[in-house]
């Protein structure tokens, strides 16, 4: 026990050869002691790709896991400075484009060392910021399109690094305010403080202690879930993927979200501030970004774990609830002008089965603005459902991960990318892209996030602008067959996300406004955007972020089932 932590208990020694197989099983603790010395001895593997779509300081009680000896020299926020860019052993054919290529300088710059060895990068690297805040941790989702730029890029050591580094947080004890969180929570960051004099390296993790509203994060596991699955698409390997630890991390992370309870409702219920959107903004109950990234993280699953022992049982419940949950989705989630016209008509006080309106919806809240928004041909998941409630709002990325993991059938699909054509000034506007839409505004405002005044109309996530989800955009448009409309995102995100220093969001309805609190260099709005460049460039990298249709999961929901 080391300042209330307990630790992994040691296991058996790991086969230490480049070339492993699914029966030469790693450990966290060994891979702590030996393996990070070794890994960047590895050989990176040549791979042949198939054309196919789709294949801030410190504050708080945050945890003291590991120390270490330090290596220097020191690049942003005191982190080790990376290495040159781009990657000379990539096979790049064409001339960079100059934007590219200063991407990856900054990218790089942001890459956070641990015992020599790089782990994750940070949030930002902004120097104009007087105080780091907790921009200078490695977070689980922002770390996502950073890794998924090193996977196209064929680097593959730095989230080898990172999957195994967090598998390991998560198998710590986890206790807020004396109360002990779920084996299986992921932590939402974590960081790489180096004592310069002592020559040591000290990780610290925060589950949610130290959060805004202290909220523990609901999305991280779900991201590792698909990050690991990316991995092992992109690397060809699955001995990661096999091993005991990884298998477990992941049955940890399920096993929390298909415990059996009072809800009626295959969806994850969940807390204001659990995902992208951190902060209160009237998303409690069933946002729409997590039961998306719940819904793909099974699918992940499902190729991941091997069919035996404890996993075979898991495997059978995972299905039962993609079967409940694709139906539950498309069923209430989904909205069009058919739907709508539906909700429009609802009578209430219904009861018994045969009840169309099962939510008792009143029909006069649906918002004004909805009707004008609406297209003839067009569709999207709204934020929200829950009795008595639909939240009418659009979010990004939900309705994109909905795309790429195939909960969305082909033509809500299609559909989704009708809206976004037909409402792209709402939408994309002159920055790349809303993170939900309208904005709130007035008393709703001071009542949805209590006064929140970063989530003011039309900044932040109430309406801003974000570049990072450039890349889950651009993923969704090449899955759909609509690669024009990436080309057009991206380039109105090449006139000035560069000159302007890479900002975190930006404000205003049309996104013209570098955000009032916007960092600079953020890391994921440079890695979204190299992402979403070498996926238009080379489709086939989609494979390791995008599902196939599953025709187990009956894609056909009748209208006159839920909605006559």
């Amino acid at each position: 026990m080391e300042n209330g932590i307990k630790k992994t208990p040691s296991s058996d020694k790991i086969n230490c050869g480049m070339k492993k197989t699914p029966s030469s099983l790693f450990s966290i603790t060994e891979l702590d002691d030996f393996y990070f010395q070794h890994l960047s001895r590895s050989p990176r593997l040549n791979i042949e790709r198939k054309v196919s779509l789709d294949d801030c300081s410190i504050s708080g009680n945050l945890r003291h896991i590991d120390s270490h000896e330090s290596m220097s020299p020191m690049g942003c926020y005191g982190h080790r400075a990376g290495f040159d860019t781009p990657n000379s052993t990539s096979d790049n054919v064409y001339e960079p484009h100059m934007m590219v290529v200063a991407a990856w300088e900054a990218l790089r710059k942001s890459i956070v060392y641990f015992r020599g060895q790089p782990v994750g990068t940070v949030a930002a690297c902004d120097f104009t910021s007087e105080e780091a805040l907790n921009y200078d941790q490695v977070f689980v989702r922002d770390f996502v399109p950073s890794a998924l730029a090193f996977l196209m890029n064929g680097e593959y050591d730095i989230v080898k690094n990172f999957l195994l580094k967090t598998l390991q947080l998560q198998s710590w004890e986890k206790k807020i305010d004396r109360f002990k969180l779920g084996e299986g929570v992921m932590p939402a960051s974590f960081k790489v403080l180096h004592d310069s004099n002592k020559k040591i390296d000290t990780i610290m993790a925060d589950f949610g202690e130290s959060a805004i509203g202290r909220v523990a994060p609901v999305d991280s596991g779900f991201w590792w879930i698909i990050l690991l699955r990316a991995y092992t698409k992109s690397t060809g390997d699955s001995t990661l993927s096999e091993t005991p630890d990884c298998q477990r991390g992941i049955q940890l992370v399920l096993s929390l979200c298909l415990a059996e309870g009072f809800d009626t409702f295959p969806t994850l219920l969940c807390t204001d501030g659990c995902c992208m959107i951190d902060r209160r903004m009237g998303i409690y109950g069933y946002p729409i970004e997590i039961q998306a990234l719940f819904f793909m993280a099974l699918r992940c699953a499902l190729q991941l774990l091997k069919p035996e022992g404890e996993s075979k049982e898991l495997l059978e419940r995972i299905m039962t609830r993609l079967h409940a949950l694709s139906y539950h989705m498309r069923s209430y989630f989904w909205l069009d002008f058919q739907q709508l016209n539906g909700i429009y008509r609802y009578k209430t006080e219904e009861y018994s089965h045969t009840a169309v309106n099962k939510f008792n919806v009143i029909p006069d809240s649906i918002p004004d603005w909805l009707f004008d928004f609406m297209p003839i041909r067009g569709g999207y998941f709204i934020g929200n459902v829950s009795p008595a409630r639909m939240d009418f709002r659009w979010f990004a990325l939900g309705n994109c991960i909905a795309i790429l993991a195939s909960l969305a059938t082909p033509e809500q699909s299609i559909a989704i990318m009708d809206l976004i054509e037909e409402r792209w000034e709402e939408l994309v506007g002159e920055m790349p892209v809303k993170a939900c839409f309208p904005a709130i505004d007035g008393h709703e405002w001071k009542s949805v996030t209590g006064c929140d005044p970063k989530n003011t109309r039309w900044s932040y996530h109430n309406g801003g602008s974000w570049p990072v989800l450039l890349w889950l955009l651009t993923a969704a448009c090449i899955k759909t067959g609509r690669p024009h409309i990436a080309k057009r995102a991206i380039d109105l995100a090449e006139r000035r996300l560069l000159k302007d220093g890479w900002p975190e969001y930006y404000d205003g309805k049309l996104g013209r406004y570098i955000g009032k609190q916007s960092r600079k260099y953020q890391t994921w709005s440079i890695a979204g955007y190299l992402v979403a460049k070498m996926m238009l460039e080379d489709p086939s990298n989609l494979g390791m972020i995008s599902l196939e249709e599953d025709r187990a999961i009956k894609p056909v929901v009748k209208r006159s089932s839920s909605w006559s």
